[in-house]
């Protein structure tokens, strides 16, 4: 999203279910009070030549699901962003102290790369070692130029970003571009093992369909 909020033609919008979500699942997480104080955007209220919407794939829930929402998912340009869940279970504990199948996503990931014809998978590895040639072929499967703008950006926050930034958003906040990929170099959390075992097939799934360059 920071990518794109850098294009000339592109009005974005973060997480537009957040408050939905939190309202439906009840879970606490940092900023609650605030984002559910923000509510949900009126998405059909943005008009740009491009629009960029961020979501997160465990916030379909609560009458928001793919079964549910099949015109909302056929009016847009799938992109499923992956990341290995080697690298993201120990994020998300960090973060949110507890976590569960429910809050990765990849299954209703590997649904929308289902239902979706149009799906483009991007694994975050692949964008980091390579973002010219990813962000290139990505746009080239939009059906949008490719503009140079989206490699780097001011640090600070952006007008895009959700109330929930000064939590989520320290790092990107602090970034001016896509930062080199590398390997965590702390152990693997053996309580995490149950939830890894989970999520490897469906990410490997998704992976196999994803973008190269």
């Amino acid at each position: 999203m920071r990518s794109f909020a850098e294009r000339s033609d592109t009005v974005c919008v973060d997480e537009p279910f957040y408050a939905h979500y939190l309202r439906h699942s009840g879970r606490q997480h940092p900023m609650r009070e605030e984002v559910l104080a923000e509510g949900d955007p009126d998405l059909a209220s943005l008009d740009a030549p491009v629009v960029f919407e961020k979501h997160m794939a465990h916030h379909l829930v609560g009458g928001r699901t793919l079964a549910e929402m099949g015109d909302f998912f056929a009016a847009r340009v799938q992109a499923l962003l992956i990341r290995n869940p080697r690298e993201m279970l120990p994020s998300m504990l960090r973060d949110l102290k507890r976590i569960e199948p429910s809050d990765l996503g990849y299954d209703t990931q590997v649904q929308i790369l289902r239902y979706c014809d149009n799906a483009i998978v991007i694994d975050s590895r692949d964008l980091l070692e390579n973002p010219e040639g990813i962000l290139s072929a990505f746009c080239e499967r939009l059906g949008i130029p490719f503009e140079q703008s989206m490699l780097s950006w001011e640090a600070g926050r952006h007008s895009s970003f959700g109330v929930w930034a000064p939590f989520w958003y320290r790092n990107v906040e602090a970034s001016t571009g896509f930062l080199p990929w590398a390997p965590k170099e702390e152990p693997f959390p053996t309580e995490l093992n149950e939830l890894l075992s989970w999520a490897l097939p469906l990410y490997e799934e998704l992976c196999s369909a994803r973008l190269v360059a």
